[in-house]
């Protein structure tokens, strides 16, 4: 197999050897020690860097195989070696960071590396400590354990056996009572499993809170905090956002559901009847699942030549998986196998309009690492912080609207519509799950059922058109958080998707009337990857901070302009 002639699936992912990752780093410290000038240092840092990524696409690729399988005992055991070892690579990784950190010659280093290369070294350092080893060791086995009693769903509607995803992409069915019969279904695998994933949940809080303590803070969430890369802004300017959420999103999704009702001829919008927009029913593709797939392929090819390179490099080496089977893990994802600059995107395509709008995000992400990994120098600029990486994907989303015809025929300005309320209505649900974060970890003595019971709460507040039925107690009283995977496997991952969503629209705007100047925005956001701050890169790309006043009412006003037209 040659340097370029490869397939994902062929690729061989031996585990990486500790002791002599141990020793490689070992020796590049003595080097750092001893070397006479910055260039010498700093062919070292290169040398390492090449090293690590090829020593953590290991761990990626094991990861991937096993979200692809979660019933492969196999991978199942690789994956549990990754969790108890990470930590140790982590440490071994931050040893070399530290003898560079130290060198006389960091300024030489920062200047030719850039600022961010020692600031992400720092909040490596401090959010990491021995003492929290073998915390992180637990913190992934429940992380785990959440997953696959997740993945472990399989319930029979209308003949076919359903996971826990595929219920979920029948909350836009057609027929009220199969969405209805498909939301009990859920509703009631969790509420099974509610004892469970309390336990999970509260030793989580539990783990997390002693991480915290441990590296002398007294809550989890300023470690959260530079975790996520939130390095220019804090929790007051995302109290701030919520604020305006509260104030100029929530009176119109509420606006939004109101007229939804009326239009599909219901009395009230049930949870399970959110995704219908249309009384005939949600824009369907008019071809099947394959010929919906190679629609977006082929979108992805004419949208640029920038597009264009990308699209065939993700097919000639296998980079999609997106076909949904049983016991692939219940999540959506966008990796990246670094030491080839290979973006890997994980979805759960089934050709409906909710799985056409993932796939495009996740090619948004997929697009923006693909650039950035070809333009910045070290692993550590590949990926921007979260908050920037949600960005690309969203935008993505908007960029693609003009094609929806080609999947969609003559429903495409109902996808478009949809797509737009979908994206509205998203923002509270995000914050909600932001806000209900900060209580748990600032109060890491609730109860599981006290915990659930702010869950209810934050619905009300910013999700008030909420309904489920009377006789389910479970959503009544605050279940329906449980089903995010992001509470259990990257805490305080959430809010990134709310403000990147306000974002997307304002560049969005800036599409409509200037689609060049956007587009060439939206590549600056991708090509300075994360070689740069949050801050910095909205500058970089003139977008505006969401959180800062009237940010949110500026942005989002062409999308609400549209939809109060069509309402």
């Amino acid at each position: 197999m040659s340097a370029d002639n490869w397939k994902f699936s062929d690729l061989k992912f031996p585990k990486p050897d500790l002791e002599v990752f141990r020793a490689l780093y070992n020796d590049a410290i003595e080097r750092v020690e001893l070397a006479p000038d910055g260039a010498e240092v700093l062919e070292i840092v290169f040398e390492i860097d090449e090293l690590s990524r090829k020593a953590m696409d290991l761990l990626t690729a094991t990861f991937i195989h096993h979200t692809m399988d979660t019933t492969d005992e196999r991978y199942e055991s690789d994956q549990r070696w990754v969790d108890e070892n990470q930590p140790l690579f982590t440490k071994i990784i931050l040893g070399f960071a530290e003898s560079v950190y130290n060198s006389p010659y960091k300024e030489y280093i920062e200047e030719k590396a850039g600022s961010m290369y020692f600031t992400k070294m720092d909040i490596k350092k401090k959010t990491f400590c021995e003492e929290n080893i073998p915390l992180r060791q637990r913190e992934s086995e429940l992380a785990y354990e959440y997953q696959k009693l997740i993945a472990s769903c399989s319930v029979n509607i209308q003949g076919e056996p359903r996971t826990f995803m595929g219920l979920q992409g029948l909350f836009s069915h057609d027929d009220r009572e199969v969405r209805k019969e498909a939301f009990r279904a859920f509703s009631g695998f969790l509420s099974q499993n509610e004892e469970k994933l309390e336990s999970i949940w509260d030793e989580l809080i539990s783990v997390r809170t002693q991480i915290a303590h441990n590296l002398g803070y007294d809550s989890y969430v300023p470690v959260a905090y530079m975790e996520r890369g939130r390095l220019d802004y804090g929790i007051d300017d995302i109290a701030k956002f919520r604020e305006q959420v509260l104030e100029e999103i929530v009176p119109l999704c509420s606006k939004l559901y109101e007229a939804q009702a009326k239009r599909i001829g219901i009395d009230k919008v049930m949870a399970y009847d959110e995704e219908i927009v249309f009384s005939d029913g949600n824009a369907k593709p008019i071809g099947d699942k394959e010929y919906t797939f190679n629609q977006i392929i082929g979108m992805v090819r004419e949208m640029s030549p920038e597009t264009e390179e990308f699209i065939g490099f993700m097919l000639e080496h296998e980079l999609i998986d997106y076909e949904s089977r049983p016991g692939k893990a219940a999540r959506e994802y966008t990796t990246m196998i670094s030491s080839r600059k290979a973006p890997f995107i994980f979805a759960h395509f089934d050709g409906t309009p909710s799985s056409v709008q993932y796939l495009i995000e996740g090619l948004g992400h997929a697009f923006a690492a693909y650039r950035a990994s070809r333009r910045q120098p070290f692993e550590e600029y590949y990926s921007s912080s979260a908050d920037i990486m949600e960005i690309h994907s969203m935008a993505m989303v908007q960029f693609a609207s003009k094609y929806m015809d080609r999947i969609f025929g003559e429903e495409a300005w109902k996808y478009r519509f949809a797509n737009l309320q979908s994206l509205m209505t998203f923002i509270p649900f995000g914050v909600a799950v932001d806000e209900f974060q900060h209580i748990c970890y600032e109060n890491p003595n609730l109860t599981p059922k006290e915990r659930t019971n702010e869950w209810h709460k934050l619905e009300q507040k910013y999700m008030p058109w909420r309904t489920y039925d009377e006789d389910d107690d479970f959503m009544a009283r605050g279940g329906y958080w449980y089903h995010k995977v992001h509470f259990f496997v990257y805490p305080l991952y959430y809010i990134e998707y709310s403000l990147a969503t306000v974002n997307a629209m304002e560049l969005y705007k800036k599409y409509i009337k200037h689609p060049d100047t956007a587009w060439n925005q939206y590549l600056t956001l991708a090509d300075v990857g994360g070689s740069k701050g949050c801050l910095e890169i909205l500058k970089l790309a003139n977008l505006t901070p969401a959180y800062e006043d009237g940010a949110v009412k500026e942005s989002i006003s062409h999308v609400k302009d549209v939809l109060e037209e069509l309402i």
